[in-house]
């Protein structure tokens, strides 16, 4: 699936299992393939970890397609002990660290597919 935000596209894998969304990026980089990973949730706060994570990643929450929420250059964590990213939204989309603040998003910032 593709989708933009502020003119800047993104290739996404899209998620909807629990079993999906809860192995998400977990021992996973990005590649020609696909440069984001959305997660297809029920409308709420979610909070979302980096275990076993191998990359950096900027955490966004979006709800009726508007930025909630971005939680940037989030690092990897290898134990049971990870830091937790909260926030609300309908969908969630990870994309690699760094991403939002070099292409100026923000929240407040629509998604469009």
């Amino acid at each position: 699936m593709l989708l933009s935000i502020n003119n800047s596209k993104f290739k996404v894998k899209v998620l909807v299992s629990e079993k999906e969304t809860q192995k998400g990026m977990m021992g996973k980089k990005f590649d020609k393939d696909f440069n984001g990973m959305l997660f297809m949730m029920g409308d709420g706060e979610h909070c979302f970890w980096m275990n076993n994570c191998i990359i950096n990643l900027d955490i966004i929450f979006i709800k009726d397609d508007i930025i909630t929420k971005i939680h940037h250059n989030c690092p990897p964590c290898k134990d049971d002990e990870c830091r937790n990213y909260c926030g609300e939204g309908d969908i969630v989309l990870e994309v690699k660290g760094g991403t939002c603040k070099q292409k100026g998003i923000s929240e407040g910032d629509e998604l469009v597919y």
